[in-house]
């Protein structure tokens, strides 16, 4: 006859963190941060680049660089401090990371009269 094993009480054996550990690798946490980089910003320009996103994480801490381009005219500061913010609450809630710094570069602006005026040379 086979007996269970015992269940192990509370007090007994080692904690939650000390029978493992959890690593997310740097270029999972950059996918988070480029997908909430595209949410923030609402859309990719035409003819434009989805935001790229680098990330160095040491321990439970990021550093995030975002490269995107966006529509001009429009309110620069703000949608990069809109992009700081969604970047980080998102890396923070999916990855459990505290995240000490977004650096967002605005890499390209993409204007009306800019594609039209390509639009043109390509005719």
């Amino acid at each position: 006859m086979a007996t269970d094993p015992p269940v192990p009480t509370e007090g007994t054996g080692p904690g939650p963190a000390e029978r493992g550990s959890t690593v997310i690798a740097d270029r999972v946490v950059a996918k988070i941060a480029a997908r909430a980089a595209r949410e923030a910003v609402g859309r990719v320009p035409e003819g434009g680049s989805a935001p790229q996103a680098t990330v160095t994480v040491h321990q439970d801490h990021a550093r995030v660089r975002i490269g995107l381009e966006l529509e001009y005219p429009c309110d620069i500061g703000a949608q990069c401090g809109a992009v700081r913010r969604h970047v980080a609450q998102r890396v923070e809630a999916l990855a459990g990371m505290v995240v000490r710094e977004v650096a967002v570069e605005v890499e390209r602006l993409h204007s009306v009269h800019t594609r039209r005026a390509a639009q043109g040379r390509l005719r």
